[in-house]
């Protein structure tokens, strides 16, 4: 056997992938201990600066890191922090919310869910069925990008700008041809969602159904994620006014929540009970 067979071969791609994983967890475990630059970063975890750069580059594409403009420091970026956030909290969560849900879908007659935030998208965590015969689709477990629900809005509204900058230069897909994917119109939205405290969308995320939904948020004031409403575009809101709907929205929204978080004046009492005997879509 001549001496080259019994040299080892390269490195399998199997390796070479737990190496990457290895090295950037070595990375995010930098991270959390203080933001720093690519030199010190190189530095601290003992790898060429380019390999940093382009690990770094991946990380950030992700949103499991963030970049500061101003200092060209990086830190665990938010799409890290919410993953971490909806894993421990998500099944807590659910129990939390859902009484709250059965409430607002009989209050509304339509749908009613609870999202979390998992990195760059929406997490469908929990649905409670509307008490109309002509039902929509569950869509718990379903994972969507930020931007392409109403829960996604209100959720990007917490982050700092420049989680939200590096949001909306990546390219945004659309789900049907009403999604607004250009970051100008998004932009507008989230001020917009800062100032009422909710968001309305209309057939954007899937066609044919509407949505409108408000946050939920720590005592921090941290996205544990969003209650929203969907039903069919021609009954939901129908002849129900959209402000009252909403106030709702944002009052079951508020009652998960940390009891300081909101100072917004209480929806108005003049809401619409809907009955759910025989599947009518009466309002008492």
């Amino acid at each position: 056997m001549s001496p080259s067979a019994l040299r080892p071969g390269p490195p399998s791609a199997a390796r070479s992938g737990v190496q990457s994983i290895e090295r950037a967890f070595e990375l995010l475990e930098a991270l959390a201990v203080a933001p720093a630059g690519l030199t010190e970063l190189s530095n601290r975890v003992d790898l060429p600066k380019s390999t940093v750069a382009r690990m770094l580059g991946t990380l950030e594409g992700i949103g499991a890191v963030a970049r500061d403009e101003d200092d060209r420091t990086y830190r665990i970026g938010m799409g890290l922090v919410e993953l971490a956030g909806a894993v421990d909290a998500s099944a807590a969560l659910a129990t939390l919310v859902r009484p709250h849900l059965t409430d607002l879908s009989d209050r509304t007659g339509e749908a009613a869910g609870f999202s979390v935030p998992t990195g760059y998208s929406m997490h469908y965590l929990v649905q409670v069925e509307s008490p109309n015969a002509v039902q929509v689709r569950n869509y718990s477990g379903l994972t969507v990008p930020m931007h392409v629900g109403p829960s996604g809005l209100c959720v990007m509204t917490l982050w700092p700008d420049a989680d939200v900058n590096r949001y909306l230069e990546r390219p945004l897909e659309s789900f049907t041809p009403h999604t607004v994917t250009e970051a100008p119109l998004i932009r507008k939205r989230l001020a917009e969602i800062r100032d009422t405290g909710h968001r309305w969308i209309h057939e954007e995320f899937a066609e044919g159904i509407s949505s409108v939904a408000a946050p939920v948020l720590d005592e921090a004031r941290r996205a544990l994620g969003a209650i929203h409403v969907h039903g069919p575009t021609y009954r939901f809101p129908g002849s129900a006014d959209p402000d009252v709907i909403a106030g709702l929205v944002m009052d079951a929204a508020e009652r998960v929540s940390a009891p300081h978080k909101y100072t917004r004046e209480p929806a108005s009492k003049a809401r619409p009970k809907h009955s759910r005997r025989n599947g009518d879509e009466r309002t008492e």
